[in-house]
């Protein structure tokens, strides 16, 4: 039988649902899969270190999350050119003499977004978050064909640089960063969260449920908990919600796919991954 070794580096993982996707994505396609959460702190080891035991102890790929998405690049290749701009990667492959890079957050949201909303391209988002989440979903949401995007993050530096990367790379992208979320979602369709509030260590919501009004749908890319007090407050709200769950799925669907290189079957894998999460409910 055929094996594989992967594994995720970040923090705050515990939570993570990761190795039950793999894992299940393993025993649908007659793969054996071992998928260990990494966490520097925990293991008393940079990032660095942990990259390189990887690298040296038979690791097949790595998938890698908050906060070292643009701190990997310094250690692989990016063979595509928009994941280059984009500037970060969740999903790595090792070979024999390098590494390569993807990005499954960027592929795995454009995905999402299609199989809820349909071709129909958003006009104005307000995204906030400049991490490397937030660059993946900036750059998929030039690629369906967004109007307008506007940027905040309680780090101006980082949310003009991913203003700038995301302009440079979609010219015809109105792209522009505000100063608080409140000021970005000013007459946004939609509102997007790429930080880390909301998930297991970091509770409450990024922005005032006041300031969401006149948008129409809303994104969170936490998924632990699915259930998120931003999403509560965009349902309360009569808000469409796109729930991080979803982006979990796909970009983890891509990346085994990436890791394996099969072609799996989604519905088959969704319908496993969510009996599986129902005995935990």
């Amino acid at each position: 039988m055929q094996q594989l070794k992967l594994g995720l580096i970040g923090d705050n993982i515990s939570a993570s649902k990761a190795p039950l996707l793999h894992q299940l994505a393993g025993r649908l396609n007659g793969i054996e899969v071992s998928y260990e959460r990494l966490v520097p702190h925990d293991l008393g080891m940079s990032f660095e270190q942990i990259f390189a035991h990887c690298r040296e102890s038979g690791f097949h790929g790595i998938n890698v999350t908050y906060p070292y998405k643009e701190d990997v690049l310094r250690y692989i290749e990016v063979p595509n050119d928009t994941i280059r701009a984009l500037g970060a990667v969740n999903t790595v492959v090792f070979q024999a003499t390098t590494a390569l890079g993807y990005n499954t957050d960027f592929s795995g949201f454009v995905s999402s977004y299609f199989e809820k909303f349909g071709l129909s391209p958003p006009a104005r988002v307000c995204l906030i978050g400049a991490g490397g989440v937030a660059r993946a979903i900036a750059f998929g949401l030039a690629q369906i064909g967004a109007k307008a995007l506007v940027v905040t993050d309680i780090d101006a530096v980082r949310a003009a640089a991913l203003s700038a990367a995301v302009r440079s790379h979609f010219a015809s992208l109105d792209v522009s960063v505000a100063p608080d979320a409140l000021s970005a979602a000013k007459g946004a369709q939609a509102v997007i969260n790429c930080t880390p509030v909301g998930m297991h260590g970091h509770p409450g919501s990024p922005i005032d449920s006041a300031a969401m009004t006149g948008a129409r749908w809303v994104f969170d890319a936490v998924y632990t908990p699915t259930n998120t007090l931003f999403l509560q407050h965009a349902r309360a709200a009569g808000l469409t919600t796109l729930s991080g769950f979803e982006l979990f799925f796909h970009q983890g669907l891509k990346a085994f796919e990436i890791f394996s290189g099969l072609q799996l079957d989604a519905s088959a894998l969704r319908g496993e991954l969510e009996n599986e999460l129902s005995k935990d409910a």
